[in-house]
């Protein structure tokens, strides 16, 4: 499911936390992930993950007897939930903590969904940060990154024009020029 979510080495803690995970899915679909996969590239190495997983958060049995680098495994791991609310609990507890870089894709792809609220605690949590290492990670990335960038643009059109008419103002916009440093330039040199 994430054998090539995370760097190499990390390989023996992502069988742990993944053995953990419920086996239960939501509404029991037969699918514990999505075929639509997320890539990109760190450190000269593929990062590839599942867009959406569907086993039920059961980590609360579980959590206290991980090491902090399991944890932080377990919670990019349910950042890609189906269920908006275990994505926004599980990203709140991975920015609380200090992110490693291979955290960091999984921050990125999340705040370009549709949810306003996990925007907004992101952009909370972050704009007062150091973001450099984000910055850097979104540079490397940069086609995907502006993808990203314009499918957060797609959904404050679709869903948040009317509550957030400035688009200057809108914290999408906000988190990523200011936390994770979207140009425009980006954009004319990924074409």
């Amino acid at each position: 499911m994430f054998a090539r979510g995370f760097p190499n080495h990390l390989q023996d803690d992502v069988t742990r936390v993944v053995r953990l995970l419920s086996k239960r899915t939501f509404f029991n679909v037969a699918i514990k992930e999505s075929e639509t996969t997320v890539q990109y590239s760190q450190n000269n190495q593929v990062i590839n993950f599942p867009y959406r997983i569907y086993p039920l958060d059961n980590s609360n049995g579980f959590i206290d007897r991980l090491s902090e680098q399991q944890k932080m495994i377990l919670h990019c791991i349910l950042s890609r939930s189906d269920d908006g609310y275990i994505r926004q609990k599980h990203l709140r507890a991975l920015l609380q903590m200090d992110c490693e870089d291979w955290a960091i894709p999984y921050i990125v792809k999340i705040c370009d969904e549709y949810v306003v609220e996990i925007l907004e605690m992101s952009y909370d949590f972050l704009k007062e940060q150091d973001t450099a290492r984000i910055k850097n990670f979104c540079s490397e990335n940069r086609e995907a990154f502006c993808k990203s960038y314009s499918r957060m643009i797609s959904y404050w059109n679709e869903y948040y024009r009317h509550t957030y008419s400035d688009f200057h103002q809108y914290v999408g916009r906000k988190l990523f020029r200011e936390c994770f440093g979207y140009t425009r330039a980006m954009e004319l040199k990924s074409k």
